[in-house]
């Protein structure tokens, strides 16, 4: 299995969407997966489903706030007594809809803070770990971004969360260059129109649908389980010589 004997965190794998397709994937390839969320009962239920999936006891969670330094801390403390940390995902995010001209400071800096300060704080801190942990035993250890589809063409009335998802592509790959001298590679992910939680208001409205279906060459939605298998690839040694690279995965929206 390709994540045996190794510990993930997947940050937002509390849902049903791209984080807990992920977490799901990785634990039954053999991975030992923290799951990090806000709400408790969802990250409860989540690594329930993961544990009755794998019929071993491969989930656990950590209930902290991404965008708090205080609670990430806390959380890397809990990672360290676990042991190495070897596999990172930031999937935590969320978005809203508003104009530019109409958008407050506080709305824009909740979108900013959720998708992007989120990506920086927990890479930050966590990444300290798993430099310890390379320089404990050099292995291939990896940290994948979920960016976004928004972040290459900015999305209709979300510019805060286009303007967010472009800063995780780039800071992917300011951080990839700064953890490479230690064997930890970073790439991200940017998933187009996927069943996810996120979309799944606007996959109702028939003509959006439509819409999306009409504009991607592949000619429909993603599915989470389908972006999930790329994180997992990018999280794995068969991506090994990979980092500082952004995966689009959009089913051939930018090339119509």
């Amino acid at each position: 299995m390709r994540f045996s004997q190794r510990t993930a965190v997947v940050t937002g794998g509390g849902g049903s969407g791209i984080g807990m397709e992920t977490a799901c994937m990785l634990a039954k390839e053999g991975a030992r997966v923290i799951l990090v969320g806000r709400t408790e009962d969802k990250l409860s239920k989540a690594a329930a489903y993961i544990n009755e999936q794998t019929i071993q006891e491969k989930a656990v969670f950590f209930r902290a706030d991404v965008t708090n330094e205080e609670e990430i801390q806390a959380l890397a403390q809990y990672v360290k007594e676990a042991g190495s940390l070897d596999i990172l995902v930031n999937n935590a995010g969320g978005s809203g809809q508003s104009k530019i001209l109409e958008t407050s400071l506080e709305n824009w800096d909740e979108v900013q803070s959720l998708n992007l300060r989120s990506v920086f704080l927990v890479s930050k801190v966590l990444g300290k770990l798993m430099i310890e942990s390379s320089k404990e035993k050099r292995m291939d250890r990896a940290i994948v971004n979920v960016a976004s589809l928004s972040g290459y063409k900015a999305g209709s009335h979300i510019p805060h969360y286009s303007a967010a998802k472009a800063g995780v592509i780039n800071f992917s790959k300011a951080l990839a260059l700064e953890l490479a001298p230690y064997g930890i590679r970073v790439n991200s992910v940017s998933p187009g129109f996927a069943e996810t939680p996120l979309t799944e208001e606007g996959l109702q409205n028939t003509q959006f649908a439509a819409a999306i279906e009409k504009n991607t060459a592949l000619r429909r939605v993603g599915k989470a389980e389908e972006i999930a298998h790329v994180i997992a690839f990018a999280a794995s040694e068969q991506a090994s010589y990979m980092t500082g690279s952004d995966l689009l995965v959009d089913g051939g929206w930018l090339i119509k």
